[in-house]
């Protein structure tokens, strides 16, 4: 596996970088040609992102309830592919938060599956 890691889709990335939107909505503003590859199915489903409603609070749940969707999502093994066909991805988001959201669970699960 390459190097992979996470930045918000509105950050410039490296030169040479893959860059794969892992959200389920496209982020307002952004241009088609910022995105390499739209995996909006390896994002967490609408009823654990509401739950979640990007409350600091529930990213303990948050992050529980994505895991779980990702070790059934057949989603992840595409990630994975695309993972290994690039030497360095950047996995976008559109959150505020650049600690609690979908793209920082998703790379620890890439990391380490559960």
């Amino acid at each position: 596996m390459g190097t992979v890691r996470i930045l918000r889709v509105y950050e410039e990335p490296d030169a040479g970088e893959y860059r794969v939107l892992v959200d389920r909505l496209w982020p307002r503003g952004v241009k088609k040609d910022k995105i390499d590859l739209w995996l909006k199915d390896v994002a967490p489903s609408a009823q654990v992102r509401n739950d979640f409603d990007h409350v600091p609070e529930r990213f303990e749940t948050f992050t529980r309830d994505y895991t779980a969707e990702l070790r059934a999502n057949p989603a992840v093994a595409q990630l994975r592919d695309v993972i290994a066909g690039h030497q360095h991805v950047v996995l976008l988001y559109g959150a505020k938060d650049t600690q609690h959201n979908q793209a920082a669970v998703l790379l620890e699960f890439l990391k380490h599956p559960a």
